[in-house]
């Protein structure tokens, strides 16, 4: 029998190797966009990923309000939120929600995606999405990432 013992190691200090990611969103899917974007957040695409650390890269999303979806999600899908009250469900498309306030398709696709947890929470804050080109974090050093 082979006694070699293998150790598992963790870093150290995660905030050493974060980065910055810039990605465009216009013509992407919202799905596939959002599911790479929580595949920074949470560092997957690192080899020393953790599940229990926030290990995770930043990343600032530009014309989210140009995203797309497949079929006939956009008129079909539904959102619907409940404040707790009576009569207080409301309910709207993408295509209304991209109308009013065009970051939310993108930042709730993303966050659903995300551990429901205190971890996911640190997570999201990593998060910038904005509705056109412009950013103001050109002192991070932002690099392109492309999907």
């Amino acid at each position: 029998m082979n006694t070699t013992s293998f150790k598992t190691t963790y870093a150290k200090n995660p905030e050493r190797g974060r980065k910055w990611h810039i990605i465009d969103a216009e013509g992407q899917v919202v799905g596939r966009l959002a599911s790479r974007v929580a595949h920074l957040l949470m560092g997957k695409h690192k080899p020393s990923f953790a599940p229990h650390m926030d290990c995770g890269d930043h990343v600032i999303i530009v014309n989210a309000g140009k995203v797309r979806f497949t079929g006939k999600k956009m008129d079909d899908k539904v959102y619907l939120t409940y404040s707790g009250y009576p009569g207080g469900q409301k309910s709207a498309t993408p295509r209304q929600v991209l109308a009013k306030h065009p970051t939310r398709v993108v930042e709730g696709a993303v966050r659903r995606m995300l551990p429901k947890s205190r971890l996911g929470d640190a997570m999201y804050r990593k998060l910038f999405v904005y509705e056109g080109p412009g950013h103001p974090h050109q002192a991070q050093k932002p690099e392109s990432f492309t999907i």
